[in-house]
């Protein structure tokens, strides 16, 4: 269990860290803000308990907006996102379900299953955070633009951490 839990809290501290030194300054006409710390919630495991997984996507979403002084903005979404996660595994569940111990990523379950899936809750985040963000429909078609770039620019970046991390378990 203490096994298990040490790797889960250096991904969140290291996740917080990334986004916070670096993917927090990068942002390019207003249009691409890359968000990694979701990568925390999307690589939590399959059977993970639900109260845990929304407890810590808000702990996760609030310490982002601390750094960010974007008042709830991040809790709401990651929570969100956090929140339909199940509902995405049923909908994309392999034919004969999920094993126990399964933690969703290119090794497990391959990569166009991952990008999917990936798409589809960082997508969820990004325009929960950026309605919330302006938060009218006035501009409707420039915020979904937004999140739809911006999710692009994540799935760039989940996707080479994917790769990064799992380059040495695959050669194997």
């Amino acid at each position: 269990m203490i096994r298990d839990l040490i790797p889960l809290i250096i991904r969140f501290l290291l996740l917080v860290a990334v986004q916070v030194i670096l993917l927090n300054n990068v942002q390019v006409s207003g249009y691409v803000n890359p968000y990694l710390y979701v990568l925390f919630v999307l690589v939590l495991p399959v059977k993970f308990p639900r109260s845990a997984v929304l407890t810590l996507s808000f702990l996760l979403g609030l310490i982002i907006d601390m750094f960010t002084d974007t008042a709830g903005m991040h809790a709401a979404a990651t929570v969100l996102m956090a929140y339909v996660r199940p509902a995405v595994f049923r909908f994309y569940a392999p034919r004969d379900g999920y094993e126990a111990e399964a933690v969703p990523g290119i090794r497990s379950f391959g990569i166009q299953w991952f990008v999917i899936y990936s798409i589809t809750l960082v997508l969820i985040h990004h325009l929960a955070l950026f309605f919330i963000e302006v938060f009218r429909f006035s501009d409707f078609m420039n915020t979904a633009l937004r999140a739809l770039i911006s999710t692009g620019a994540t799935l760039v970046l989940v996707l080479i951490a994917q790769f990064l991390l799992t380059k040495n378990r695959l050669a194997r």
